[in-house]
């Protein structure tokens, strides 16, 4: 594999030199995130689905070493058989996915309101930057501490800091029981039910709720994960009629790599707003996480999306157009960045990609 990343390496200066820019891709299958590409005739692409293999797990540390390019569904085959798993829950849009979109993209899924976001389980990374040298942040342990900090702020920074080709993650044992339950309420009875739930010991690990096609009430879907016994008692405890297994395991992969009809349509905003936000009334929308993810089909287009940002920020959250057909020339797809921040952004940027090569105007327009 090391001459593949000698290739890649190679690129990477070449392209410098002749001031190119380079989009980064491994399975492809994240493309449709983030900012528009450029014009097929301004760009090369930087293949990183060569560079793949699990190049070290040690199961008993909970720790699993992978190159960029290795397809999720091949890391989750090894973790599987010793009974863990990616616990971020991390979308998979097919199964052409790899590790290092996965992470570059920053998304979790369904079972990031109980474990956390997928940054807190990376714990080193290998970065190809922008003079074509290999660099390594963090490490392999979980109680590293030394560059622990800047893997973190490689997970979701879609490649514009530079390619990442290797990452170490941070994995855990699978739940022994899990459970699906399933409550008919309106949109401000299921915020209620989930904000009154956050506050009891309850080993919710997923919720998604949807209006039903009537809009009078809604069905909201809870899985519980743990051990038998605590999964017994939430059951008793909050109610509600069971989804058995058959029907709930496809309902939640549908979720998780969001093959659900929902997904499908354009535009789509992704809200994240904190738990006591109340319902934004703005048509069409799904709940995850307890109510602090919320997606919006039918929102405004982006030319008429400040309203809304401007709303979602009042209430503590953020809103990004997570798909759409095309949007105009600097406008930003991520909720824009206050000026202090992005200055710390446009810093980073430079010390990392000074060329400015690596996927521009993928993250937010000015770089």
């Amino acid at each position: 594999m090391e001459y593949v990343l000698s290739e890649l390496c190679e690129q990477v200066v070449t392209a410098r030199a002749a001031q190119r820019p380079l989009v980064l891709r491994g399975g492809g299958t994240r493309l449709f995130y983030g900012g528009p590409l450029p014009a097929a005739d301004r760009f090369s692409w930087l293949d990183l689905a060569a560079y793949r293999g699990v190049v070290s797990y040690e199961p008993s540390e909970l720790v699993l070493t992978a190159r960029a390019g290795t397809p999720l569904a091949e890391i989750e085959t090894v973790l599987d058989e010793q009974g863990q798993m990616l616990a971020f829950e991390p979308p998979r849009f097919g199964a052409a996915g790899t590790l290092g979109g996965c992470v570059a993209s920053g998304l979790a899924g369904p079972r990031r309101m109980a474990v956390g976001g997928l940054a807190d389980f990376v714990l080193g990374t290998r970065l190809l930057n922008a003079d074509g040298s290999v660099l390594r942040f963090g490490g392999e342990v979980m109680k590293n501490v030394a560059g622990y900090d800047l893997s973190r702020l490689l997970a979701g920074s879609l490649g514009v800091l530079g390619a990442l080709v290797e990452v170490s993650v941070k994995v855990l044992p699978r739940p022994r029981c899990e459970a699906t339950q399933v409550f008919e309420l309106d949109e401000t009875a299921a915020l209620d039910h989930c904000l009154m739930w956050r506050s009891r010991p309850l080993p919710i690990s997923a919720t998604w709720w949807q209006p039903e096609p009537t809009g009078a009430v809604g069905r909201l879907t809870v899985r519980l994960s743990g051990n038998e016994t605590a999964v017994r008692q939430a059951r008793l405890a909050m109610g509600g009629d069971a989804l058995p297994a058959p029907s709930a395991e496809p309902f939640w992969l549908a979720v998780r790599d969001q093959t659900h009809p929902f997904f499908q349509q354009r535009p789509l905003w992704r809200v994240v707003l904190p738990p006591d936000a109340p319902s934004l009334g703005l048509g069409p929308v799904v709940h995850e996480w307890g109510g602090s993810l919320r997606w919006l089909a039918g929102a405004p287009e982006a030319p008429e999306a400040d309203a809304l940002r401007g709303r979602v920020q009042a209430l503590g959250g953020s809103a990004t157009l997570y798909r759409h057909d095309g949007v105009p020339p600097g406008f930003s797809v991520f909720h824009p960045l206050p000026e202090g921040i992005l200055q710390i952004h446009r810093r980073l940027k430079h010390e990392f990609d000074p060329a400015g090569i690596f996927n521009p105007l993928r993250l937010y327009p000015e770089f």
